[in-house]
C-alpha cells in the first residue's frame, strides 16, 4: 500500500480521560444544549448568533475573543443565544493550505495530530472555563467527533462534506443540533435528504465497532449560498429562497422545520462586510412571514478580532489567517442589531 503508517493515535476515550470535562461544565453544556434544543423544536422564540473565527487558529486571541462575547451574550440573553464558532477542522478545496488546529497545532510548524488532537480538547474546555460559553464545530471528520463529544453543543456538517455517508449516520447519533449545509452545487434537496439520513436511526460500522444510533430529531439545515458551472456565487439567503425551503419541508416528513443562514462564503462572496447587509435583509424577511420566522433559527457569521485575513505567519493577534472575518467593533453592533430585531 502507498499509506505510510506514522503513529498510532489515543482513542478518544484515552484523550478525554487524559483532558476531563470538569462537572461544573458539564452542568454548563446541558443547560446550553436545552436552550438550543429549545430553539429548534420551536419551545423558545430565541435566536441562535453563530459567531467566531473561520478556523480556530490560536488558543489565546479565540479564547480573548469568546470572552469578549460571553460578556455581550450577558446583555442580549433574553432573546438571543450566542454560540462561539471554534472551528478546528478546516476544509480546504484543493487540499492545499492550513488545514486547523487539528492538523497543525502551531501554523507555521509541521503536522502533528497527536498534539492537535490534545489543542482541540483543552481550547473548547478552557473556552468555556473563561466564558460560560459552549461551542460549535465543524465535523470535518467523523472519527473525531468522539474527543470533543462532551463539549460541544452546535456541530455543523460543512458544503463538501453533507453528501457523504459517514458524515450523515454519524450525525444521527449526536445528542445536540447539527447543522447541514447545502452542498456547493446548491441542490437543497441533497441537504434535505441529509436531514432526513440524520434524523433517522441507523446501524453502521464507527471506529472499528458495529454501533446502532436513535436518529438525531435536531439536525437540520444550513443555507451557505451555492457555486454554478460558471464559477459564479449563487446566494439562497433571499426572501424566495426561504419560501422555496418551506415549500420542500412541507413535502418531507421531517422533524422540526428549522433553518439556520451562513451569512459568509458563497452567501457573500466571502465579502466578509457583507455579512452585515445580509444579516438584516434575513431578518427582516422573519419580520414579513410569520412561517419565515418559525423556520429561521439563526444565523452564522465570521468574526474576528481584527478585520479582514492574513497569510500564515503574518503576526496581527486576532486576524484570521483563512476567509476574511468581521471585526470585533462591526460584529458587536450587529449583535445589538439582531436582538434590536427581536
Amino acid at each position: 500500500m502507498s499509506f505510510t503508517f506514522i503513529k498510532h493515535l489515543p482513542t478518544p476515550n484515552q484523550i478525554r480521560q487524559e483532558h476531563p470535562l470538569p462537572e461544573r461544565f458539564a452542568e454548563i453544556k446541558r443547560g446550553r444544549d436545552a436552550e438550543i434544543r429549545d430553539v429548534i423544536t420551536g419551545k423558545s422564540r430565541k435566536f441562535l448568533v453563530i459567531i467566531g473565527p473561520c478556523s480556530a487558529d490560536n488558543e489565546d486571541s479565540v479564547c480573548d475573543y469568546i470572552s469578549r462575547l460571553a460578556k455581550l451574550n450577558d446583555k442580549v440573553k433574553d432573546k438571543l443565544i450566542l454560540i462561539p464558532r471554534i472551528y478546528t477542522n478546516k476544509p480546504r478545496t484543493t487540499g492545499e493550505g492550513y488545514k486547523g488546529i487539528v492538523h497543525q497545532p502551531d501554523p507555521e510548524k509541521k503536522p502533528d495530530f497527536l498534539a492537535g488532537l490534545i489543542a482541540m480538547r483543552k481550547m473548547h474546555i478552557r473556552a468555556i472555563e473563561e466564558s460560560g460559553l459552549t461551542a460549535a464545530d465543524e465535523m470535518l471528520y467523523p472519527e473525531n467527533w468522539g474527543y470533543i463529544s462532551d463539549i460541544l453543543s452546535y456541530v455543523a456538517i460543512g458544503a463538501r462534506s453533507v453528501e457523504d455517508q459517514q458524515h450523515r449516520l454519524t450525525a444521527s447519533g449526536f445528542d445536540v443540533a447539527a447543522g447541514m449545509k447545502n452542498p456547493t452545487s446548491g441542490d437543497m434537496s441533497v441537504m434535505l435528504n441529509s436531514v432526513y439520513a440524520a434524523q433517522h436511526p441507523h446501524s453502521f460500522t464507527y471506529r472499528g465497532w458495529e454501533v446502532e444510533t436513535t436518529g438525531n430529531e435536531l439536525t437540520h439545515t444550513v443555507l451557505r449560498g451555492a457555486v454554478n458551472k460558471h464559477g459564479n456565487n449563487v446566494p439562497n439567503y433571499h426572501y424566495e429562497d426561504l419560501n422555496l425551503l418551506l415549500e420542500l419541508y412541507g413535502r418531507m416528513d421531517l422533524m422540526h422545520p428549522a433553518c439556520v443562514i451562513d451569512a459568509n462564503h458563497s452567501n457573500s462572496g466571502k465579502q466578509f462586510e457583507q455579512q452585515i447587509r445580509i444579516t438584516k435583509e434575513v431578518m427582516h424577511s422573519r419580520r414579513l412571514n410569520p412561517d419565515i420566522h418559525s423556520l429561521v433559527k439563526g444565523v452564522m457569521i465570521e468574526s474576528y478580532i481584527e478585520e479582514g485575513c492574513q497569510k500564515v505567519g503574518g503576526g496581527i493577534y486576532g486576524k484570521s489567517i483563512t476567509d476574511p472575518c468581521l471585526g470585533w467593533e462591526a460584529s458587536e453592533r450587529l449583535i445589538y442589531e439582531i436582538a434590536e430585531y427581536e
